[in-house]
């Protein structure tokens, strides 16, 4: 705070200095100047003095350059009155500006101390946020909550509610923190593991905590495999262990037991995966992918049902529909031959029901039929009768 304020005094100091000196230099400058001018007129006065005797004209040229001068003079002055002007101004204006300069650097200072009062506070609360945490998973019982509570969201996020259940009881009594229904009816189990007190002991004790943690995580590792691969219950031959913290997932991956065997190396052995959640979180994205394969392969297969079902039903529409074509085709048939058969019947009839033509009469008003006309009928149908005979 003081150096700032020393260091803001001596810029206005300085600035002061500076206005000065160009006030000083601009007044030499016109000292000059007036002195040249002086130097001129007295010049002018000699050439004007040597030159009145040969002509007037150079005596009026003097006299109205003298004018002249005389009338520049009062404007020099102003302006030089003006450039005094011009500085003191400039002057309080650096003034002012130095002065609103150091009164933002008093409220950046305070802004400043403000915002390091702020980050005291939130580092006071990230303490007692870190004590609560720390009491948190002081207890075996709370960090085994906290991690089947990881391992349940894990699982609601990444697979549909009826592929996994959570604390799954097998015919023994054990009970996993959750198992993944497969097809097939397998199931692969998953249990939750938090070796930490073994772990925060590593950066203390060393080695020796090392081998503690070592020792913790193949113990987990044997039980896991003694309790949740269960073959004759239809579960896979492997089984997941979660590590619900990264750093502690890192040191395992990491650690070796005394025959420089790696640790994961030994969980695979024994046929269990040790996961983080990230990990975790891979697996089950590829397990939720296989999942939904099985689901359309599921769905295929009983579209396939339907279709061959469909199928039966069109082959039996196809034996009604040739059936029915062949009734149709005799119906047909029988029509068109009932068809012509009407048709001669009706030729007939009208043939029958026709009138008989008019012949025509001979001279002697007898017919070609040999009847006279105007006979009676009896008599024509009894002449043609003979005749025909």
């Amino acid at each position: 705070m003081n150096g700032l304020l020393i260091a803001a005094v001596i810029a206005v100091a300085l600035a002061v200095f500076w206005l000065v000196l160009r006030n000083l230099q601009g007044r030499q400058k016109n000292e000059v100047v007036e002195s040249q001018m002086n130097e001129l007129r007295r010049d002018l006065q000699t050439i004007a003095t040597s030159q009145a005797k040969t002509t007037g004209q150079l005596e009026t040229i003097a006299k109205s350059v003298a004018q002249r001068l005389d009338s520049f003079t009062p404007t020099l002055q102003e302006a030089i009155k003006n450039s005094a002007q011009i500085t003191g101004q400039l002057a309080s204006d650096a003034q002012a500006r130095m002065a609103g300069e150091l009164q933002n650097a008093r409220e950046q200072i305070s802004e400043i101390q403000r915002q390091l009062g702020g980050v005291q506070q939130a580092s006071a609360q990230l303490s007692q946020a870190a004590q609560t945490i720390e009491g948190i998973l002081g207890g075996a019982k709370s960090r085994g909550s906290l991690g089947e509570v990881t391992l349940e969201r894990l699982l609601e996020d990444s697979l549909p509610p009826g592929f996994y259940a959570a604390q799954y009881r097998f015919s023994s009594g054990e009970a996993a923190d959750a198992v993944i229904f497969l097809r097939d009816k397998k199931l692969m189990a998953i249990d939750s593991k938090f070796p930490l007190d073994a772990y925060r002991r590593i950066a203390t004790e060393g080695e020796e905590a090392r081998r503690a943690f070592v020792t913790a995580v193949k113990g987990q590792a044997d039980a896991i495999a003694k309790k949740y691969i269960v073959p004759e219950e239809g579960t896979l031959d492997l089984a997941l262990m979660f590590v619900p913290s990264e750093t502690v997932y890192y040191e395992l991956l990491m650690s070796a037991d005394g025959k420089g065997l790696a640790l994961d190396a030994y969980c695979r052995e024994r046929q269990v995966i040790a996961v983080s959640p990230n990990t975790l979180y891979a697996h089950l994205c590829v397990i939720a992918m296989g999942l939904r394969g099985m689901q359309t392969e599921e769905n295929v297969r009983r579209l396939l049902g339907s279709l061959s079902g469909l199928e039966k039903q069109l082959e039996k529409f196809a034996e009604k529909f040739g059936v029915l074509g062949t009734h149709l085709k005799n119906a047909a048939q029988s029509y068109s031959e009932a068809d012509k058969l009407l048709e001669k019947t009706q030729d007939g009839l009208h043939g029958m029901l026709a009138p008989a033509p008019a012949e025509p009469l001979l001279e002697n008003g007898q017919s070609q039929l040999g009847f006279t006309a105007g006979a009676p009928a009896a008599s024509a149908a009894t002449a043609s009768s003979k005749k025909s005979t």
